[in-house]
């Protein structure tokens, strides 16, 4: 009577050979191309060409050439007037290792902002990683629930014949429409949901195309010692680690730079002069040298504090990603686990609705027990379907965190 529209998709589903991540993912290719069109991404990289155009400041320092002048005339009491003047080229020096701690802060502030910028990329992956999924995941149980819907069509039409022959009741008719009406709510909502999500993602990612159907979500398989491995790659390939050790050893060099600096740059020049219209003429060579004191003092236990924070953000960064990758093994795994369950109940509820169909057929199962069976069958995709999803979507995120996808350094 009823029609096994349910039996197709677990037994194709419980028999393929299990597929690798990227069957369910869209192509690198045009993976690379959206995320490199982010907003967050390109910004990033506006902010690095920012930061190498400083480090090529700090490097050449302000150390500069100044001209300075002056002209006067000078009226001699019962004398005559004389043109007088004198001119001054003058230049700071930078005193031997400042050049050095200069040209290391610029290239450690370039380290920075290089880990930063691909930092970016990545939290732009993992972001559309995220609404990839939420597209195949809605759409799966959208599929899902169309299945149900067009078998409680076909079990109501069955139902209705059976009820014009006199061989069915009133209340089985009703029992059937309240099935398919429920059936036709679910599957309106997990369409919404998909279209929801789908636009979600083209609105991130609009360089990304899209196929007009969400791709069929494939089975989930990964080995436990390949977890492990990339738990470990989360760690070596981590850029917010590398970002964190370019920023410590960015502000050890400024806070050495501060205490060198204690003893300041002298400036240097010649100075030329006429006097008297020319009478009196000379050259000399003319410095200057700040006297440092408190301030400087005081600029430079702040910089040694900062480089101690500095330190201190590293060994939290260094924690942070160690925590992140033992998340991102511990959820995969137990995602794993939570599917393998959802699929054992798929092959239990098909097996007692099989059952339930042949008691059917043979008058000893009414249509209430067998409506309720299919709607537990019905229930059991669409956990499997949602398990499958998120086990998927772990095994990416770890593998993004990793860098083993999208990611390639």
């Amino acid at each position: 009577m009823i029609r096994r529209l349910f039996l197709a998709a677990p037994v194709a589903c419980l028999i393929a050979v299990p597929l690798a991540a990227e069957p369910g993912l869209p192509p690198a290719e045009a993976v690379e191309v959206a995320l490199s069109q982010h907003p967050s991404v390109i910004a990033a990289h506006a902010r690095l060409e920012a930061v190498q155009a400083r480090a090529d400041g700090i490097a050449k320092g302000p150390y500069e050439f100044t001209v300075q002048g002056t002209y006067q005339r000078r009226d001699v009491s019962g004398g005559k007037q004389f043109d007088e003047y004198d001119a001054q080229l003058s230049r700071p020096i930078r005193l031997p290792g400042k050049a050095r701690l200069d040209r290391a802060i610029g290239r450690y502030g370039t380290e920075v902002a290089e880990n930063v910028a691909e930092d970016a990329k990545h939290e732009a992956a993992l972001l559309l990683a995220a609404h990839w999924f939420d597209w195949l995941s809605a759409s799966s149980q959208a599929a899902v629930d169309r299945a149900a819907a067009s078998n409680y069509e076909a079990a109501l039409a069955a139902v209705e014949r059976r009820h014009s022959l006199r061989d069915a009741a009133q209340l089985d008719v009703d029992r059937a429409a309240a099935m398919l009406a429920e059936a036709r709510r679910a599957l309106a909502e997990s369409e919404g949901l998909a279209a929801v999500a789908r636009k979600r993602l083209e609105t991130h990612f609009p360089a990304l195309p899209l196929p007009v159907d969400a791709p069929e979500m494939p089975l989930p398989q990964i080995a436990d010692a390949r977890l492990s491995q990339l738990g470990d790659l989360v760690v070596v390939n981590s850029h917010m680690i590398a970002a964190a050790e370019a920023e410590a050893a960015r502000m050890g060099a400024v806070a050495a730079r501060a205490r060198a600096d204690r003893i300041a740059d002298p400036t240097v020049g010649i100075r030329l002069f006429s006097e008297f219209g020319g009478l009196e003429r000379g050259a000399g060579v003319v410095l200057s040298m700040p006297l440092g004191g408190g301030h400087r003092r005081a600029l430079a236990s702040e910089a040694g504090a900062g480089a101690s924070a500095a330190r201190a953000d590293e060994q939290l960064a260094r924690y942070e990603v160690s925590e992140t990758a033992e998340a991102d093994m511990t959820e995969a795994r137990f995602r794993m686990a939570t599917w393998q369950r959802a699929r054992e109940s798929v092959e239990a509820q098909m097996a007692a609705l099989d059952k339930m169909r042949r008691g059917h057929q043979l008058g000893e199962i009414d249509l209430a027990d067998l409506l309720l069976a299919e709607r537990m069958v019905h229930d059991a995709f669409r956990t499997e379907a949602g398990a499958r999803a998120e086990a998927i979507r772990a095994i990416t995120k770890l593998r993004i965190d990793a860098h083993d996808l999208w990611l390639g350094d």
